[in-house]
């Protein structure tokens, strides 16, 4: 996965930016819906280092009410947190009414990062894979609407990006030891997440893939892909629709053909 398609197109500065204040506009009518309706939505990005994640939630929270609109990025969980629940540390950052909370990683990390990097032991991560589905369904029984987006990048495009982001002065915050071995540890993170989408998307909190060697296009489609399950009835139908080749459901007969 992550190839650039035959034929593709790169999508342009001037296209990519009418087309995203259109849909942020879109964004901010959800919005109203979801606080007017006191709805609780919980929006989770995983994916490879360097594939995008930070830009595209910047780009559908930048004109939200931050009132109403909360980003979480946990760092490294701490000594009480490694001795605790593990879902501890993530359920006081859960949506209360009204809000949206979008998690930048989330426990998805004991699946990917902690599994790949030996940061958990084997027996945490098979407590982890059998619990994590319940623990979803739970919430969504709550009245939580849980969207999960996995964003995907060849590794040629990932070397790219984490090179530009050690020269880029404005980025270097982006950087850490995770990211320097993460093209090293490529086949194994592969592997973990075939695994954690084939055993982690369910009929209530499926995964959507989303494939992200074009920032921009990404982007867009995602935004495109949270109106149509956002939808309210102000909502511009026209607008809703993402590109099926972009962002696509996850179909576990179809593991394998993600990997690069």
């Amino acid at each position: 996965m992550g190839k650039k398609r035959k034929g593709s197109r790169k999508t342009s500065r001037d296209d990519y930016e009418t087309s995203l204040r259109a849909l942020q506009i879109e964004l901010v009518k959800v919005q109203r819906h979801v606080i007017k309706h006191d709805h609780k939505v919980l929006v989770i990005f995983e994916g490879r280092d360097a594939s995008g994640k930070d830009g595209t939630i910047k780009r559908i929270t930048q004109h939200l009410s931050p009132r109403e609109t909360r980003v979480v990025a946990l760092g490294k969980p701490s000594e009480r947190d490694r001795a605790s629940w593990y879902f501890q540390r993530f359920v006081p950052h859960l949506p209360a009414a009204q809000e949206m909370v979008l998690f930048n990683r989330s426990w998805y990390n004991r699946a990917g990062v902690e599994r790949v990097m030996g940061f958990c032991t084997k027996t945490e991560y098979q407590n982890f894979m059998e619990a994590v589905l319940p623990f979803e369904h739970m919430l969504i029984g709550a009245g939580i609407q849980i969207l999960k987006y996995y964003l995907d990048i060849g590794r040629k495009e990932q070397k790219k990006r984490l090179n530009a982001r050690r020269r880029d002065p404005l980025k270097q915050w982006k950087t850490s030891p995770i990211d320097r071995v993460a093209l090293e540890h490529w086949d194994a993170y592969t592997d973990a997440r075939d695994e954690m989408l084939a055993l982690t998307s369910s009929a209530r909190a499926p995964w959507l893939v989303v494939r992200a060697d074009d920032k921009r296009s990404a982007r867009l489609n995602i935004i495109r892909d949270l109106l149509s399950r956002l939808a309210c009835p102000s909502t511009n139908r026209h607008l809703a629709q993402p590109d099926s080749k972009i962002v696509f459901p996850f179909r576990k007969a179809k593991a394998r053909l993600l990997a690069v």
